[in-house]
């Protein structure tokens, strides 16, 4: 497979992401952890899911292997109909750069680099001309509301800037799926409300997929839909209605 090749064929209007029985196991004997066990998931395209549940449900285990960054000991990953686990390491590092956008708590932005670079870096991966990077992440920035602030670094803005920075950052290689572990959990409430408004905005006017991580039911209440995890296990799935 060439690089410019897509990174996984794709079945004719599968859902999105889905786990069969999907199972991840640490340890063994008396130290064995389900951190997952037999789960099932259906996700659609162009859904806004939030994933929700305390510390050891599952739920980081879950994102874990949705962004290709750990497999299950068990049961199925497929991703538009293809089953992730039958990829091998490169194809599933091609998954992550062509489909696969991240957001997480802590930023993870460069401190001594500026937005613009920042953002250019996963084009960098993906041998994109220059020229073509600074346009593409001007754009990005520009989406997320940070036109003008391009040369600043994370140390000159504040925290729901540099959260715009990293959605940028996620967005700019246009993803079919962007998971969101805990996006506004360093963030205060109306800063956190403000990314919540612009995710929602990047679901609804560009169809991209979200599934966020969080501890935060009025976060959720942003979702289409709430995922309970519990033990390792879905224990409760409602839409926004109903978990509103």
């Amino acid at each position: 497979m060439k690089e410019s090749d897509p990174p996984i064929p794709t079945a004719e209007r599968p859902p999105l992401i889905e786990f069969r029985q999907v199972s991840r196991i640490y340890g063994r004997g008396l130290a064995e952890v389900r951190a997952l066990d037999r789960v099932d998931l259906l996700i659609q395209a162009g859904e806004f899911v939030a994933v929700m549940g305390p510390s050891g449900s599952g739920k980081s285990t879950a994102m874990n292997i949705l962004g290709c960054l750990d497999t299950p000991n068990a049961g199925s990953y497929r991703f538009r109909g293809v089953p992730v686990e039958s990829l091998d390491r490169d194809q599933r590092a091609r998954l992550r750069r062509h489909y696969l956008g991240f957001v997480f708590q802590g930023f993870n932005l460069l401190n001594r680099t500026s937005a613009l670079e920042n953002v250019e870096l996963p084009l960098i991966y993906r041998h994109i001309p220059r020229a073509e990077r600074h346009q593409r992440a001007r754009q990005a920035l520009a989406m997320v509301g940070l036109t003008g602030w391009e040369h600043h670094t994370p140390g000159e803005l504040s925290g729901g800037q540099q959260q715009r920075v990293a959605i940028a950052r996620a967005m700019v290689t246009q993803p079919s799926l962007l998971l969101a572990d805990e996006p506004t959990g360093n963030l205060d409430t109306a800063r956190s409300h403000e990314i919540m408004d612009l995710l929602t905005g990047l679901n609804r006017d560009q169809g991209i997929t979200v599934l966020m991580v969080t501890h935060e039911a009025d976060m959720a209440d942003y979702a289409h839909r709430v995922i309970h995890f519990l033990d390792g296990r879905v224990a409760d799935t409602r839409p926004e209605t109903e978990a509103a």
